[in-house]
Parts: structure tokens; C-alpha cells; sequence
């Protein structure tokens, strides 16, 4: 018996390995972006950080640094971009080419029909295919911040001045969301290629994805120091 959503040429464990790579994917987006207030994870930290860059924007002068900064990020952005442009690129050709995927199968000693070696390589382009979207609305994002930075008055005293940063924070925000779950969408298809060896290996590397998102935006040395109040609270 295969799961309601899950093809009747997969059996029942590669349906169960399905299943939790999906259900890996959306809960360890959804820990992150709404985690208890009590621990925030580090993609809200840094949230608050681009709010505290767009307000000390208002009195930096000359700007140069900080357009150099969000140039940085959307060349960042469109680095990942291209790059799962090319990979998908590779998936479609590699399933074009049923022999070379049965061909893969034996070298693995694993018994697999090619329809099921097709849909195992669509799972991956399917998570290569939604980080590009992710990451080509980032991009686009980071420039509508840019504009809205542009268009912020250099006199704090000017009644738009803050209203505007707050307006340019908020965008980059949407911006670094989208780009996060673009990079989520990456690693998740790293994790999906251990469907091909077979469903046990794809639970494991999805458990092991999850958990590794997981300890860096809860966990990870970087966030400490994020949360470090004075050079006396520093980890070590």
C-alpha cells in the first residue's frame, strides 16, 4: 500500500521515505521561521540585525559601504541561481538517457525499474527547481532594497527618513527569507539523492539534514556570538 499522493510503482517503504523527507523539509522551515520567542532561531536574529544596518543606514555617510553590501548579496543570490540553473540542466539530460540511469542502478547492485530511477531523479530536480524560484525572488528583492535604500533621506531629521529605512529593512528581510529557503531546498536535494541507493538511505540523510539546519539556526557558535551582550559574554 503506497501512501494517497505517492505513485503505485513505489513500494511501501519508499513511500514512508518520501514522506519523511517532505515532512523533514516543511517542519525544519517552519521551526526556523516561527520559532518560540524564547529561542529565536538565527535567520529571526538576523532579521533584527538588518533592521538595526537600515536604521544606522539613515546617518552613514558616504554610502558606499552599504551598497557594496547589498550588491554582495545579490551577486550571492544569483551565484546559487545559476548554479541549480546547471544542475537541473544535468537531471533533465541524465533523465533523457534511461539507459545511463539503469546503467547507474546495476554499478549500486540495486534493483530498480527505470521509471522509479526517473521519479528518484525528479524528486531532486523538483527541490533544484524551487530553489531557483526561491533564489530569482531574492535577487529581485535585494534590488527593489536597493532602490528603496537610494530613495532613504541622509538627514535623520527628515520625517521619511526612518519610515523609509523600516520600509527598505523589511524588503531585505523578504529578500533573506527567500533566500534561506532556497538553501533549505538545497539541501534537501543532496538528501533526496540517497533515494537512489534506496529508501533506507534517504530516510537517514534526510533525518541527518534536519538535523543539521536545525543545530545551526539553534545551536551553532555563530548564534551565540549573535546573542553575546558585551566582550565579557563572548564564547569561548
Amino acid at each position: 500500500m503506497t501512501l494517497p499522493f505517492i505513485p503505485e510503482t513505489l513500494g511501501a517503504w519508499d513511500s514512508l521515505a518520501l514522506a519523511v523527507l517532505l515532512a523533514g523539509w516543511w517542519i525544519t522551515g517552519f521551526a526556523v521561521e516561527h520559532p518560540p520567542k524564547s529561542r529565536p532561531s538565527v535567520s529571526v536574529i538576523m532579521a533584527g540585525y538588518r533592521r538595526n544596518w537600515l536604521r544606522e543606514f539613515v546617518t552613514r555617510s558616504p554610502r558606499i559601504f552599504d551598497a557594496n553590501v547589498i550588491d554582495s548579496l545579490r551577486q550571492g543570490t544569483a551565484f546559487f541561481a545559476s548554479t541549480c540553473m546547471i544542475a537541473i540542466g544535468g537531471g533533465v539530460a541524465l533523465i533523457g538517457n534511461s539507459s545511463r540511469l539503469e546503467g547507474l542502478a546495476q554499478d549500486l547492485t540495486l534493483q530498480a525499474e527505470g521509471v522509479v530511477l526517473e521519479l528518484k531523479i525528479i524528486l531532486v530536480i523538483a527541490f533544484l527547481a524551487n530553489a531557483l524560484l526561491k533564489f530569482v525572488w531574492a535577487h529581485r528583492l535585494f534590488g527593489y532594497c536597493a532602490i528603496l535604500m537610494a530613495a532613504v533621506p541622509n538627514d535623520p531629521n527628515d520625517p521619511d527618513a526612518f519610515h523609509r529605512a523600516d520600509q527598505a529593512a523589511q524588503v531585505n528581510i523578504f529578500a533573506a527569507r527567500s533566500f534561506n529557503r532556497g538553501l533549505r531546498a538545497i539541501y534537501f536535494a543532496l538528501a533526496a539523492l540517497g533515494w537512489i541507493i534506496g529508501p533506507a538511505a534517504l530516510i537517514i540523510a534526510s533525518l541527518i539534514t534536519a538535523i543539521v539546519l536545525i543545530r545551526r539556526e539553534f545551536a551553532s557558535q555563530s548564534r551565540a556570538v549573535m546573542l553575546a551582550q558585551g566582550p565579557d559574554a563572548m564564547p569561548d
